[in-house]
């Protein structure tokens, strides 16, 4: 099927792997057609131009099941990125020529951003240079996608600090401290321990199982579950943290 040349989605999908946040990246490397020399290496987000016929949100889709494997994943549009010289880097004008030459150097991209638990993807050889990296040191990226990542990194902040959207990242069963780690990553803050137990423990949507962690060499933490049915007959209770 034909793509259309300037339209494209990029996803910047998050995980976490209990320790930090991270952003699925994808290596990029172009070599001279005639002879076969490296000409740049670098990584780009999970992206393709949108197809004939096929809306935003299942072009969104498709790049991320293609990727990751997965279906059903949380996926949220949060930008639309048009400026006119997004394509300016002579690197990113170089492979727009050899890999795409019907696009121009005005591409309109939708942004994405997706949230999923880390432990879930495992790139096949297909995929075998789409790696995870942590969001606070990033590689070397192609076109403007340091930009959508700050921007999505913004927007992703803004919605946790307001809905619950985190439990996306986490495994099923998780940790109070899980769940700290998990906030203090994404929104860049540290905070009491014993203050944000208190308000975790007051909501109702957060549920406490009479079990406790597997596993681990140090002392066993009870373990806990997000109830989405729960959530939704208490949204008055939202998890906010004024950032």
């Amino acid at each position: 099927m034909k793509i259309i040349p300037n339209l494209s989605v990029d996803c910047v999908v998050f995980g976490f792997d209990l320790t930090k946040l991270n952003i699925l990246l994808t290596k990029r490397e172009l070599r001279d057609p005639e002879t076969d020399a490296l000409l740049f290496t670098d990584y780009t987000l999970q992206g393709h131009h949108v197809l004939e016929n096929e809306d935003l949100d299942n072009a969104a889709n498709r790049v991320l099941k293609e990727k990751t494997g997965l279906d059903s994943i949380f996926l949220e549009q949060f930008h639309t990125f048009g400026d006119t010289d997004r394509i300016k880097n002579p690197k990113d004008m170089l492979w727009v020529k050899n890999i795409y030459p019907t696009v121009t150097n005005q591409v309109i991209t939708v942004g994405y951003y997706s949230l999923v638990n880390s432990a879930k993807i495992h790139p096949d050889k297909k995929h075998e240079d789409t790696m995870w990296f942590p969001a606070e040191n990033l590689p070397e990226l192609g076109f403007d996608h340091a930009e959508i990542i700050d921007k999505a990194l913004s927007c992703l902040r803004i919605k946790l600090s307001r809905e619950p959207i985190g439990f996306e990242l986490l495994p099923e069963k998780f940790t109070l401290s899980q769940l700290q780690i998990l906030y203090e990553a994404v929104l860049g803050r540290k905070y009491d321990r014993r203050n944000f137990r208190k308000k975790i423990t007051q909501l109702k949507y957060i549920i406490p199982l009479d079990e406790k962690q597997t596993g681990v060499a140090h002392k066993p933490a009870q373990v806990f579950i997000f109830s989405k049915d729960v959530y939704e007959r208490t949204k008055k209770d939202k998890l906010g943290f004024p950032i």
